[in-house]
């Protein structure tokens, strides 16, 4: 059985409860922490689910807001089952045996 992995990035929603409204507010308490990104790279940060994430980052935000990464990422993991397919159980049928072509009769014109 298959396990489906899911996150939820809540920077925004966490940073909002801290009173910090906008990725400009947040660009000069990650340069305090020795984290230097662009402002695009803030903003992004903020507003999209980030794919890659390094530590120091990661650790800086935590800092930042006094929360844990648990508070910032929220996880689920859920039991998938597989999907039934049609060949799974059902029964072969050989269409060279069963179905065959009418020979065509051509005729001339008139």
């Amino acid at each position: 059985m298959k396990r489906h992995i899911s996150y939820q990035w809540r920077l925004r929603e966490v940073m909002a409860t801290r009173g910090i409204f906008t990725a400009s507010d947040l660009s000069p308490l990650l340069a305090q922490r020795g984290i230097e990104l662009s402002s695009v790279q803030v903003w992004r940060l903020v507003t999209q689910i980030p794919e890659r994430l390094s530590l120091p980052v990661l650790a800086a935000l935590c800092d930042i807001l006094e929360v844990t990464p648990a508070e910032l990422i929220a996880t689920r993991a859920e039991a998938v089952t597989p999907r039934r397919t049609a060949g799974a159980g059902a029964e072969v049928v050989d269409l060279a045996a069963t179905i065959r072509p009418k020979r065509a009769r051509i005729t001339p014109e008139r």
